[in-house]
């Protein structure tokens, strides 16, 4: 079953349970689409996959299966708390 991580790893922008901005790679790595698509090229930084968009839980089943509430977040180049900022002005240029 997936974790549904709470957070960009990149950014750390939240991505709740029904986000459709959040994207995974095979091992679950999280990320939102602004990073996954603007930051890493659609190529995951941590196992060179690509990205996926990340299915939504419905809502009726998060009592018994909760997401995540663990946060993950790592220095990859380019990262920062901010670059969601530059990145998604880039990406709707």
């Amino acid at each position: 079953m997936l974790a549904l991580r709470p957070n960009c790893e990149c950014c750390d922008r939240d991505l709740p349970p029904d986000s459709a901005e959040a994207r995974i790679c095979s091992f679950e790595c999280t990320f939102c689409a602004d990073c996954a698509d603007g930051v890493f090229d659609g190529v995951c930084p941590n196992c060179g996959g690509n990205f996926a968009k990340r299915p939504i839980r419905p809502a009726s089943k998060l009592q018994k299966y909760p997401p995540s509430a663990q946060r993950v977040v790592k220095a990859h180049p380019g990262c920062s708390p901010r670059v969601v900022d530059r990145v998604a002005a880039a990406v709707r240029a």
